[in-house]
């Protein structure tokens, strides 16, 4: 697990600035604080800081080069399944001279190019440089669960792990009307595109060719609507859920450094402390984040499944100042506004994990995959929408937040925006009522994973909200967790995510998602023998915290709300009719109602204030 970074000068008479490279490649030390490496020739240069997990020895450095000094490789992530190719690499020639994944991916490259990826169980971002044919190769896993940045600037191609990389270097940090639309409509920008001008993102999946010059293109690898269609049917999904969920867990402890698990005490993380449980898994570590909140709080489950597996347990509840300096830590190192509201805690549950584990076991992916969120209920009988959508001003919809919520969801007319704004808190109606803007994002990327959700599940919406998920909100989960837990140097592993599991499950009758009062119907079946009815029956928390409260009431907050209500951010023009005292004065008045609206705001606020001052 590292930080990756990379300048090609697209006119090969223009040398590299050693300087910058560095600065650049420092400006990551937080995902690889254990060994740094350069390579600078002519017109291409890499770096690199490494977290070592497997073969912690310096053979596992990087750069990495081939032995016939053609291939230049820097590498972030982890290919599980690595030793599998350990006879079919020696067969062709191929001495194996580390216990590292960065040889046998060189290796397998060398050996059969870019075919080999298909093969490939694992997350990764990396970048190849072929000296013989002067090209540079950008590659990005299926589900990209590792980033991958770039920009073309002053005749100058850059990549790396994030953003700050690329705004060390001397890119200017520029918002994106695009963008800052996307993030107000829709909480965060999906597809390519980000926040800022001249910063892009190689999609998950994809493969990114640049040439001397400028040319480049880009091919998608990985295609889930085609694996789905081309899957086999699955005869018994219970026993077929079972066994690769187990081995998926098997491949993803594979590590010389210790490993442990990030514990809820929801139903997806329980799963996977059962199932290490169940393969005899001894001595892991569980680290928990409290809330004093009882309707926000599962560390209580989370302790208990701990204590009945014989595993360590850690805890702690994150308040006031602490939260106060965590959201700025996490804002840092997210390089944008933070969306989930859930950053500064993943940061700090991370942090206390660090002296224990390098490495930690997340249940991500879960609920994209078999439906486990309350929003995908409203698409289950579309018609009711329009029978609550004219009810919706009596008050047992309005004073409940979740009602509330789903009244104002209501009012989306068009199918696809059922969809589209399924995982949005605020929606068109309510920001043209409340910020007085009227006009809709562009969201090309995500009309296009629609239309693609469409043709794969005609007429259901609902399968099409998790495809369409799977393309956009997972990944704006994955990229929060590689950097709460990268910002602490750990690295996080979704085992949920395995291929096998994300196109079998997509292949599956809609009976085993969505049976049940609570769905993920498959995963309960598939642990009802290993967990207890308190994880199995208990209601869905997940890790939310209650805001409107913190920033209205916490001392470490006062000032802040008060800097808020006077902030530069409403002098921009796309803001100017928003009356923030009013929001806040509403807010402070007990209207819970008020948070969604106020929420972005204010973390929008916070960027603005703390992020580019640190350039």
């Amino acid at each position: 697990m590292c930080g990756i970074n990379g300048i090609l000068h697209l006119q090969s008479q223009k040398k590299i600035d050693e300087r910058v490279l560095v600065k650049m490649r420092d400006s990551l030390e937080h995902r690889g604080p254990d060994d740094e490496g350069l390579f600078i020739e002519n017109n291409i240069g890499f770096g690199h800081r490494r977290l070592a997990i497997l073969d912690v020895s310096l053979t596992g450095h990087q750069p990495f080069l081939s032995e016939d000094g053609r291939y230049v490789l820097v590498y972030n992530g982890e290919i599980y399944n690595f030793k599998e190719f350990y006879p079919e690499l020696k067969s062709n020639g191929f001495d194996i001279r580390t216990t590292s994944d960065t040889e046998v991916l060189m290796k397998l490259f060398q050996l059969h190019g870019l075919k080999m990826l298909n093969r490939l169980n694992g997350m990764f971002a990396f970048a190849i440089w072929d000296k013989l044919e002067k090209k540079l190769t950008l590659v990005r896993d299926r589900m990209g669960v590792k980033p991958l940045y770039y920009s073309f600037y002053n005749e100058t191609f850059y990549f790396a792990s994030e953003q700050k990389a690329l705004f060390t270097a001397g890119i200017p940090i520029k918002m994106a009307q695009d963008g800052l639309e996307e993030y107000i409509f829709n909480r965060f920008v999906a597809g390519e595109n980000t926040l800022y001008q001249n910063v892009k993102k190689v999609l998950p999946g994809h493969i990114m060719t640049i040439y001397e010059g400028g040319r480049n293109t880009t091919y998608k690898w990985w295609n889930l609507k085609k694996e789905i269609q081309n899957q086999p049917e699955i005869k018994n999904p219970v026993e077929w859920f079972q066994e690769t969920f187990d081995d998926s867990i098997k491949m993803r402890m594979v590590s010389d450094v210790p490993v442990g698990v990030m514990l809820s005490g929801g139903l997806d993380s329980s799963s996977i402390l059962a199932s290490l449980h169940h393969q005899k898994y001894k001595d892991i570590q569980t680290f928990n984040i409290g809330f004093k909140e009882k309707e926000h709080n599962e560390a209580h489950l989370a302790k208990m499944m701990a204590e009945k597996f014989d595993y360590g347990f850690q805890t702690m509840q994150l308040e006031d100042k602490n939260l106060y300096d965590q959201l700025i830590s996490s804002t840092y190192f997210q390089d944008e506004p933070i969306m989930h509201l859930s950053e500064p805690h993943l940061l700090a549950v991370s942090q206390m994990a660090k002296p224990s584990v390098k490495v930690l076991l997340s249940g991500e992916g879960a609920d994209e995959l078999m439906g486990g969120y309350v929003r995908y209920k409203a698409l289950q009988y579309p018609s009711l929408l329009n029978s609550i959508a004219s009810i919706g001003n009596l008050d047992v919809f309005t004073k409940q937040p979740r009602y509330e919520k789903l009244t104002r969801y209501a009012q989306i007319n068009k199918k696809s925006d059922l969809v589209i704004y399924n995982g949005s808190n605020i929606f068109p109606n309510d920001i043209a009522e409340t910020f007085g803007i009227n006009s809709s994002p562009n969201n090309e990327y995500r009309k296009k994973i629609y239309k693609e959700a469409k043709s794969l599940y005609p007429g259901n919406l609902r399968r099409q909200a998790l495809y369409f998920d799977q393309h956009t909100y997972l990944c704006s989960l994955l990229d929060r967790n590689d950097r709460c837990t990268m910002g602490s140097s750990i690295e996080c592993r979704e085992p949920f995510l395995d291929p096998r599991l994300i196109i079998g499950l997509g292949s599956l009758e809609d009976k085993w998602l969505f049976t049940g009062k609570k769905w993920k119907f498959i995963l309960k079946k598939a642990m009802e023998e290993r967990l207890p009815d308190e994880i199995l029956k208990f209601r869905k928390v997940g890790l939310s915290a209650p805001w409107g409260d913190y920033i209205t009431k916490s001392p470490a907050f006062k000032d802040e709300l008060e800097s808020f209500t006077k902030s530069d951010l409403f002098q921009i023009p796309y803001f100017e009719h928003i009356n923030v005292k009013k929001l806040v004065q509403n807010l402070q008045k007990g209207e819970a109602t008020m948070t969604p609206y106020i929420m972005p705001l204010f973390m929008m606020h916070i960027w603005m204030k703390t992020y580019p001052t640190k350039f």
